[in-house]
């Protein structure tokens, strides 16, 4: 039987695990939370889990031969060094992450070594990849031009779990969805380069009215210009890629970022309660700091941002319980702590492509393609479903000499991304695709 290291045991492994376990692959999870990986394969006999952690880099080299395959879902910044090490032992690897420059050029090495290194292979990245190039293929098959295209989606509790000011709720990587926060943008608009800055990330947003969800807003996701050329889309004169969140989180966030409430800088917190931390990052002292905090940021001292400051406790004289550290890990883990999904809880994903594409005999026509995906619980996620099974079905594939690219790639090839939405559909992941509506039908830019 063949067999696969994962490392990490994040939110999002469990059906990984599950499948390849089904599938009948002998796994190892190595990771720092070893009884975590222990309650994901429950006692299989073809399971097992290690004690590791990414400082260890001899050991990681021979986990990396014993195996067939490595999925990597450590934190991004580690990817390099583990794809360093399965190109020395021409093992392939899988990571559900963003291809940084870095790992664009170990192409040729990948090559050379006969394997491939797939990357964004989860949900977003992934299946919005897979999903929108079977609709832009569809289309230039047909001789068609791709004139518009947007790609939005959003991972988010389900509206009855939506219980708070912001709206949100954790299903995955907490630390990864603050982080993201301090991004900035560029996309293109009506063939016009539009640049986002990371401070004015959450100002530019839009309403979006999704079916049976509401209106959502959107605000923009990383550089959408550099899949013109991933998506093989160089005619287009508009591209937009789009985070959905209720109405709360963009406002809240621009506040908090507008505070420095974000900063690595490392001082010293001790003996400081929650609202002394908030009065030193507006720069005033705690006496009426709702009204001076809302002052600092030019809002109603009635608004969504102040609320959700005063529900995360920022008002508060309650302890940080800190020593040295960043403005970040007190904000991020104030964050966490008050906004994780509870077990009876549950999250949901939702995804939306609108193309506009015109044809040789000057037809135009909007196409939309959508997906509504719920959780069941706070272990059984919309969210850890996406994410790992496209990876969970690409590792399948090449163990079972399905595929047979080598070099760096992303899922946006149809030898990869027809066989894994088959096999997605299967298990009631797909999209709803509607073609041929008119081409006056509004467009969210």
């Amino acid at each position: 039987m063949k067999k696969v290291l994962i490392l990490g045991a994040g939110m999002v492994v469990k059906p990984m695990a599950e499948y390849l376990l089904e599938n009948n692959f002998i796994l190892k999870i190595a990771t720092t939370t070893k009884e975590k990986a222990d309650r994901m394969i429950k006692g299989h006999p073809n399971g097992s889990s290690l004690r590791w952690s990414t400082d260890e880099t001899d050991i990681l080299e021979r986990l990396i031969t014993e195996h067939d395959l490595t999925v990597s879902f450590l934190p991004y910044k580690y990817h390099l060094m583990v794809a360093k090490a399965c190109v020395r032992c021409r093992k392939p690897l899988i990571t559900t992450s963003y291809v940084q420059p870095e790992m664009q050029a170990l192409d040729e090495d990948a090559k050379a070594a006969g394997i491939i290194i797939l990357n964004e292979i989860g949900l977003d990245p992934g299946i919005d990849h897979m999903t929108a190039m079977k609709i832009i293929d569809h289309i230039h098959d047909r001789g068609g031009k791709v004139e518009e295209f947007y790609s939005l989606c959003g991972a988010l509790p389900a509206p009855e779990a939506a219980d708070n000011p912001l709206k949100y709720k954790f299903s995955w990587s907490p630390k990864g969805v603050v982080l993201a926060s301090r991004n900035s943008a560029l996309y293109l608009k009506k063939g016009k380069r539009v640049v986002i800055e990371p401070d004015n990330l959450f100002k530019d947003r839009f309403t979006y009215l999704f079916p049976g969800i509401g209106d959502l807003e959107v605000y923009p996701n990383r550089d959408s210009v550099s899949y013109i050329n991933i998506y093989g889309i160089s005619e287009a004169s508009t591209m937009y890629r789009g985070t959905f969140r209720y109405k709360g989180w963009c406002e809240t966030l621009d506040a908090i970022k507008a505070l420095n409430m974000l900063d690595d800088t490392i001082s010293d917190y001790s003996d400081m309660d929650y609202a002394g931390f908030l009065a030193e990052r507006a720069g005033t002292d705690t006496s009426d700091l709702r009204r001076k905090v809302a002052m600092k940021l030019g809002i109603p001292e009635v608004s969504l941002a102040m609320e959700a400051l005063g529900w995360l406790g920022f008002l508060s004289d309650e302890k940080i319980n800190y020593g040295k550290t960043s403005p970040f890990e007190i904000t991020a883990n104030r964050m966490i702590s008050k906004m994780l999904m509870s077990d009876n809880e549950r999250d949901m994903v939702v995804m939306l492509h609108i193309f506009l594409a015109t044809y040789p005999d000057g037809k135009k026509e909007v196409i939309k393609s959508s997906m509504l995906d719920f959780g069941s619980t706070a272990t059984n996620t919309a969210v850890a479903r996406t994410v790992a099974l496209p990876a969970a079905i690409a590792a399948k594939m090449i163990l079972e000499k399905k595929t047979v690219l080598t070099g760096v790639y992303r899922p946006v090839v149809p030898q990869i991304y027809i066989p894994i939405l088959d096999e997605l559909k299967t298990m009631g992941i797909e999209m709803k695709e509607v073609f041929g509506l008119s081409d006056s039908t509004p467009l969210p830019l």
